[in-house]
């Protein structure tokens, strides 16, 4: 079979003699380039690939009249090795830019210089950032990779296989509407990244790596710029190793106005190479007990465990008038460990966030009341939508008649259920066997977790 390199390039002649069933390239004097299928019977099939006329090759030679030109947002520019971007600002138009090189190993973008800004927005601001394959690298003091506000609030920036090398600072992103990092990675330098503005979408950041920071640097890696709000979700399962003074982030509740969006998930976190949960400075603003914190499976910070318990501490009387009846079981319930939930009034746990919905409740009371009377204890849940409140789970048990003790008996209770924000539950009790009065004792609790 005819390799690749079999072309005709005088007079669209064919050098090179195919044998039937071979496919080979063929470029005629206008260097058209196409494939051929040649068949048994010797006639020759030309699908034609054309010239790439949507591809500008950039190169050290023509920096300056390229990327440092008025980008054509039609064509993607391709990095044809490593470029001295000195003297050199990438300004991105309303109508978006595409960068590619072969690879972060071969391809990249770099200036040494001071107070050098690598990528800009005009007046009116910018439109997508679309970075592939390569490299970049600011290392002059006070010097920058972004600055960049979005021109309507509704474009993206989606960065594949690139890697900030030493850089200075990453700058900062206003406006947009979402952002994509895959496969990146932060070496050396102190990388931080502002994010401003509110952000309509979100920005997720996968298969992202960090590493060699600087140890003085006191700049998180990802920081609240000017009047941040992200609407959506900031997530990351990132592989970071951070220098001795440097944050992660510095985000607060306030930047995350819907519960649950600040997800950091499947996070490998230490600092100088040694994990730490309890380091604070990884995260000084916000923990992972706040309502905008959803925070799993990571290693080096804490985690976000949803829900609450309530303990009985102080054993009240439940006064029974009518046999089968409910009372709100009395007593005083004190709470621990409360994530995404409160307790607005004793015995309640309120759900105050939107994500997750779906819960289980297990819940063990111990009663004393008469002797062999049949007792019910239930599960209630209030829907703040509808203003009712409907039973979760029931359980029945009978009063013990212990000689020479307290008459009682116990319940372990498993009830599952879905509270949306601002749902509570609590639990009630009723005598079906008389009027008798009856009593929770201390070992009484209720804990709600996500399922």
């Amino acid at each position: 079979m005819a390799t690749l390199t079999d072309k005709g390039i005088k007079d669209g002649t064919l050098i090179g003699n195919p044998n039937a069933g071979d496919y080979f390239r063929f470029m005629d004097t206008n260097n058209s380039d196409s494939l051929t299928l040649r068949d048994s019977s010797g006639v020759d099939t030309v699908y034609g690939l054309g010239v790439l006329t949507k591809m500008i090759i950039v190169n050290q030679a023509n920096i300056s009249t390229t990327l440092g030109g008025v980008i054509d947002s039609t064509a993607q520019y391709f990095i044809d090795g490593k470029i001295d971007c000195t003297g050199v600002n990438i300004e991105v138009p309303e109508t978006g830019i595409a960068i590619k090189g072969y690879s972060f190993d071969i391809s990249g973008l770099y200036c040494t210089d001071n107070s050098y800004i690598m990528f800009t927005s005009p007046v009116g601001g910018s439109g997508n950032v679309i970075l592939d394959k390569l490299y970049l690298s600011v290392t002059g003091t006070s010097s920058k990779i972004f600055d960049l506000t979005d021109s309507t609030g509704f474009h993206a920036l989606e960065i594949t296989a690139v890697n900030y090398i030493d850089c200075t600072s990453l700058g900062e992103l206003t406006n947009y509407r979402q952002g994509l990092e895959t496969g990146t990675g932060r070496f050396g330098g102190s990388p931080s990244l502002t994010l401003s503005g509110t952000w309509i979408g979100g920005f997720v950041i996968l298969t992202s790596i960090t590493r060699s920071m600087s140890d003085t640097t006191t700049e998180p890696l990802f920081k609240e710029g000017t009047a941040f709000i992200m609407n959506s979700r900031f997530k990351t399962n990132m592989n970071m190793d951070l220098g001795t003074l440097q944050p992660f982030i510095n985000f607060q509740a306030s930047n995350f106005p819907n519960s649950g969006t600040l997800q950091l998930q499947g996070c490998e976190i230490t600092r100088d190479f040694i994990y730490n949960p309890l380091d604070i400075n990884v995260s000084p603003n916000i923990n992972q007990t706040s309502l905008s914190s959803l925070w799993v499976n990571n290693n080096g910070i804490s985690n976000t465990y949803v829900g609450g318990t309530l303990g009985l501490t102080t054993e009240i009387t439940t006064t029974i008038t009518t046999a089968g009846v409910y009372e709100v079981m009395n007593g005083t319930f004190a709470s621990s460990d409360l994530q995404h939930f409160d307790n607005p009034v004793n015995g309640q746990l309120r759900n105050l966030g939107t994500t997750p919905r779906e819960f289980k409740i297990i819940t063990y009371v111990v009663v004393d009341g008469p002797a062999n009377d049949i007792l019910t204890v239930r599960l209630r849940k209030y829907n703040s939508t509808t203003l009712v409140a409907s039973t979760i789970v029931t359980q029945s048990a009978t009063v013990n008649n212990f000689s020479g003790g307290a008459d009682r008996c116990t319940f372990s209770i498993l009830g599952k259920t879905t509270l949306d924000e601002n749902d509570y539950y609590f639990l009630d009790i009723a005598n079906i066997s008389g009027n008798g009065n009856l009593t929770a004792k201390i070992g009484t609790f209720t804990s709600v977790e996500t399922r």
